[in-house]
Formats: structure tokens, sequence, C-alpha cells
């Protein structure tokens, strides 16, 4: 696996979902329960400053505070309200600008260590950091994608009707 390329297309595909997107909309709730886009992309900006953290474990010591907060109680519930006063391109530049941070730290650790079982303790003892990246990340955000796709095609529904 490249975990690099993986990183890429996630981004890639959130990206495409929200491509076009009315100004307006981005406000609607109902994308994922009362989330807004806005919401949907302030969630997806959180979790990439836990990205960062993890790919520093490899590289750095230093704190984790995103990850220690993912990895307690109530991340998403503390995390998408500290963006509710930003705009939709302050949340959109925070999401694209961690996820650009992520690529760099992420071109550093090399493919062994990418693919060391039991390396993030936490995830679980078989589990490695490539699994980690496309469970967690490529999956995460493809799953927020069709969401994204089937509240754009309500809205497209309810604008022709």
């Amino acid at each position: 696996m490249n975990a690099i390329d993986v990183l890429k297309y996630g981004h890639q595909t959130v990206l495409r979902a929200i491509d076009g997107l009315a100004e307006a909309d981005w406000h609607t709730p109902g994308v994922v329960g009362d989330w807004s886009m806005k919401d949907v992309i302030a969630h997806l900006a959180s979790f990439e400053h836990v990205l960062l953290d993890v790919l520093n474990t490899f590289l750095e010591a230093g704190p984790t505070p995103s990850l220690t907060g993912w990895l307690g109680e109530d991340f998403n519930d503390t995390e998408v309200p500290k963006r509710r006063d930003m705009t939709v391109g302050q949340v959109l530049a925070e999401y694209t600008d961690t996820q650009a941070e992520t690529m760099v730290l992420a071109a550093r650790i090399s493919a062994e260590t990418y693919r060391l079982a039991g390396a993030l303790p936490w995830y679980g003892a078989e589990y490695a950091l490539d699994d980690f990246l496309v469970y967690t990340y490529y999956g995460h955000k493809r799953e927020h994608t069709a969401q994204i796709a089937v509240f754009r095609d309500r809205l497209t529904t309810t604008a022709t009707t």
C-alpha cells in the first residue's frame, strides 16, 4: 500500500464532493444529523489535526493534544463547535492547510514504518499505521463524502420540485 496515495485520494474525494456548492448550502443542516456541510468539513479538519499528532509520534516527541482529545470522550462535541464562528472559507482553509501539513509529515515516514504492526498500541496490536490511515482516514472521508452526495441530491431534488 502507498500511504501517501491513500491520503491524497481521500483528500481529493473530499474536494470533489464539495466542489461548486452554493454558499447558502454550506449552512443547511442535515448532512450528518444536524450538521451542516460546514460542520462536516470542521469535523474533518479536526481529524486532520489528530492525524498530524499521530504522524508526529513517529517523527518527533512532543504533545499530542488532538490525539489525546480524540482518544477521550466527546471529541466531536468539542471540536466542531470550536469552528462555528468561523467562515466557510476559514474552515475549508483549516482543513486543506492541515491536510497539506499531514502530507509533508507522511512523506517523512518510511514505508517499513507504515507496515509495522503494533506501532499504534492504542489502535490494536495487530494493526499498522497504514491500516489506521485506510480505515480511519480514507474510509472516514469516503463515508462523509457519500453523505455529502446524498445531501446534495436532496438539495437538487428540493430545488426542482
